[in-house]
């Protein structure tokens, strides 16, 4: 019961938290706040992208698959 309030805590905190801290990096860049929220999920996005590409181009199956066929050869 215990673990449940605290989830539901920690779920009503994030929002007010992450809402605090655009505000804060806002007010000391000189901004609006939609202008760095709106920019911040721009970098996430781009970041996420490079990612997942590295990601694939690194899974191990895919590298062990190009193994083989240049051992093949």
């Amino acid at each position: 019961m215990l673990m449940l309030s605290l989830f539901r805590f920690v779920a009503a905190v994030i929002p007010w938290v992450v809402n605090l801290a655009t505000w804060l990096l806002a007010r000391s860049l000189n901004l609006p706040q939609p202008l760095v929220h709106d920019t911040s999920v721009f970098v996430f996005v781009q970041v996420q992208t490079i990612e997942n590409r590295v990601g694939k181009a690194l899974c191990p199956m895919r590298l062990m698959r190009q193994l083989r066929s240049l051992l093949q050869r």
